[in-house]
């Protein structure tokens, strides 16, 4: 297949980074796709570091960059070395990291903003009219990278679906094993572990959002 896919990854850790179930899921389902993958991450501290053995919070810092390495074995690059020729597409697992440490969705529901460098490397897709797949939370930053109107899905969580409503998405409730695509937009979402009680269940999800990525890759 020979495609090169971007995927921009929130730390370490479901409650405080990507979410590792999905980011691995990803990886796996592109290099048996034959894509060639890049990892990349802002180069920022955490909004706070999550003890995942006890849910408590920990007093230490660390950072976005340096903890995604543990997910990309060490290969990974800040995200302002992003740059989109260089890819076919781009993939965002999920985490609260993406909520906490790639925006302050998590602090400022409606009213959150993308951290700079992840916002102007996302955008850069949308205007390249490169595909994009948001999972999981992810789809939270979608009304601030592809604009008001913009089709997504966060599974059926209607707390979190009527934040996305109040940004100016159309939010379409979805269930963990398909996914929604926003055709004009070349948007594609699922909800992944906003749904999924498995891993099974989230990666039949993520496997069909990886693959209709590297679908609408290929020039029409």
């Amino acid at each position: 297949m020979n495609k090169n896919v971007a995927v921009i990854l929130s730390g370490c850790g479901v409650y405080d980074g990507a979410e590792i179930h999905e980011s691995v899921i990803t990886l796996l389902r592109l290099d048996q796709r034959g894509a060639k993958v890049q990892c990349f991450a802002p180069n920022v501290a955490q909004l706070h570091v999550v003890d995942h053995y006890s849910g408590d919070e920990m007093d230490e810092t660390r950072n976005v960059l340096v903890e995604s390495a543990r997910i990309a074995r060490g290969k990974i690059k800040d995200v302002k070395e992003l740059h989109v020729a260089d890819f076919d597409a781009l993939i965002m697992p999920g985490g609260f990291g993406v909520a906490k440490n790639l925006s302050d969705f998590a602090i400022s529901g409606a009213n959150c903003t993308v951290q700079p460098d992840v916002l102007s490397a996302t955008q850069a897709f949308v205007k390249a009219g490169k595909p994009v797949g948001l999972m999981c939370i992810a789809p939270a930053l979608a009304t601030k990278i592809f604009g008001s109107g913009v089709i997504c899905t966060i599974g059926n969580d209607h707390d979190t679906a009527a934040a996305l409503v109040q940004m100016g998405a159309q939010h379409h409730e979805c269930e963990v094993s398909e996914i929604v695509e926003d055709a004009e937009r070349k948007l594609v979402t699922t909800p992944a572990y906003m749904v999924a009680q498995s891993i099974s269940e989230a990666a039949s999800g993520i496997n069909k959002l990886v693959d209709r990525v590297l679908e609408l890759s290929h020039p029409a």
